[in-house]
Formats: structure tokens, C-alpha cells, sequence
């Protein structure tokens, strides 16, 4: 049976549900690793990404970087708090996950991190990545619309969309919205900067999406204990908006499974 991550752990405790990309069924070795006495890093790519020479390239670049940065800040808390500092170290996973293909150009990453620094408990986060295949470099999802200004029509729609569907996500889940009287939508915000970590849908129609996923870590739109939520926009909720090229990529539904880019 294949040994289980740290952050796969944290996973099952919350939902009860693992879902596990294909390409890490079995344990991966690092793309990326450090240990030293303060601090345990790695960083993996799944296999899709790691056949793209140029997406492969930006994703090890990113990973150094976080390796590095996390590589010092360990070690700076180390010096300065030896007689408190775990002595196991600190643990920091990054994993980058494929979670769509859209028109054989677009394609939607997963960046998931999880950080064990021996608080309260670990943390886990998630970020995501749109990569245009034909320029060979990151872009937002703000060609596919007409507009996206800060509160304008389009984001004020879709904002109303992800609200609507993390509560019919929480119904199903059980959950009572809000039982503890916080709003934790209220720092969501109308910006594509504040909306939250989006992806390209898979769909049923091939070669296209079936809308926008939205992906919140714990803490993000719920207590810790509600775990991660990754919802779906349909892209005919947001047709008005939609610019030519975006009413060029959208099309179908999303899969039976939900659709919500984990695979």
C-alpha cells in the first residue's frame, strides 16, 4: 500500500475523502528537497507537468524559490528560539497538480502546500496556476471575460455564483452556514485578486471548460474543521459576461464527479 503524506492525512481527518491525482496514486520522489536540522522541504510536479518542458521550467523555478525562502526562515527561527524550536524541525510539502486541459492550450495547476511548524495543528493552502500553452507563460482569467473590474458586473456576478454554490456545497456537506455568526464571505471581495484560487473546469464537451473552480483551503470560507471546499461556477452563469474568447473555450458540463479540477 502506498505510504500517505503528511498533508494526505490532514485530508482524510477533515472530508473522510481523499482524492488523489492519478500521477501521485504512488509517492513521487521530490523534484525538489531539503533537510537540514531545522527543516524538512519538499517540492514535486506531477507527471503531465514534467512532459512540458516550459511549464516544467516555471514550476521548478517557483519551487526553488519557496524552497529557499522557507529553507532561511527556518533556520532564522532556529538561531533565534533554539530552546523552543521543534526538534523535529519544521515540514513544508509544495505539490503541482494538473487539474485541467482546455483546448489543447490552457492549461489549469493546482499548488498545494502544506505546512507543519508544530503549532496548533498543520496547515494546508492551495493556489492556482493558468498557463497558456502557445505563449508559454502564466495568465489570469481575465481575457476569457469583457470586463473585470474591481465590484463591476462581471465579478459582482461571479461573486454571487461562488457564494451560492459554497452553501449548496456546505448543505450538502451538512453543514450549518455560518453556525458560528461569523460571515466568512465578507473577505472574499469583488476582484479577481480577492475572489479566491480559480481554475478551468473539466467538461464533458472535449477540448473545452465547463466553467470556472474556485478552491478554498481551511480557514478560508469556513472554521478549520469544515476542511477544503472546491466549488464550480457553471460557464452558462457567467455567459453574459464572456468575452469572444471566452465564449470560445467554455462549452458542456462538468463531469459526474463534480468537475471541481482534483483529480
Amino acid at each position: 500500500m502506498p505510504l500517505i503524506s503528511p498533508r494526505k492525512t490532514i485530508l482524510i481527518a477533515l472530508t473522510g475523502i481523499l482524492l488523489i491525482s492519478p500521477c501521485f496514486a504512488a509517492e513521487q520522489r521530490p523534484d525538489i528537497a531539503i533537510k537540514t536540522d531545522a527543516v524538512d522541504i519538499s517540492v514535486t510536479l506531477d507527471a503531465a507537468i514534467k512532459a512540458n518542458p516550459a511549464l516544467k521550467a516555471d514550476c521548478l523555478a517557483e519551487g526553488q524559490r519557496y524552497a529557499g525562502k522557507q529553507r532561511k526562515e527556518a533556520a532564522g527561527s532556529k538561531r533565534s528560539d533554539p530552546k523552543y524550536f521543534p526538534k523535529d524541525g519544521y515540514t513544508f510539502e509544495r505539490q503541482y497538480l494538473t487539474a485541467s486541459v482546455v483546448g489543447n492550450r490552457y492549461i489549469s495547476i493546482l499548488r498545494e502546500d502544506y505546512a507543519n511548524t508544530h503549532g496548533a495543528h498543520p496547515n494546508t493552502y492551495v493556489n492556482t496556476i493558468l498557463w497558456d500553452d502557445t505563449t508559454k507563460k502564466r495568465i489570469s482569467i481575465r481575457p476569457f471575460f469583457k470586463e473585470t473590474t474591481d465590484g463591476g458586473p462581471t465579478l459582482t456576478a461571479m461573486k454571487t455564483a461562488v457564494i451560492a454554490a459554497l452553501k449548496t456545497e456546505k448543505k450538502a456537506r451538512g453543514i450549518p452556514d455560518d453556525e458560528s455568526g461569523m460571515d466568512w464571505y465578507k473577505d472574499m471581495g469583488s476582484s479577481l485578486l480577492t475572489i479566491g484560487a480559480v481554475t478551468l473546469a473539466p467538461s464533458t464537451e472535449p477540448g473545452k471548460s465547463a466553467g470556472l473552480t474556485f478552491h478554498y483551503e481551511p480557514y478560508a470560507v469556513g472554521p478549520y474543521a469544515e476542511g477544503r471546499f472546491d466549488v464550480t461556477v457553471p460557464w452558462q452563469e457567467l455567459k453574459p459576461y464572456l468575452s469572444p474568447e471566452g465564449a470560445a473555450i467554455f462549452g458542456g458540463m462538468p463531469p459526474k464527479d463534480g468537475g471541481n479540477g482534483r483529480k
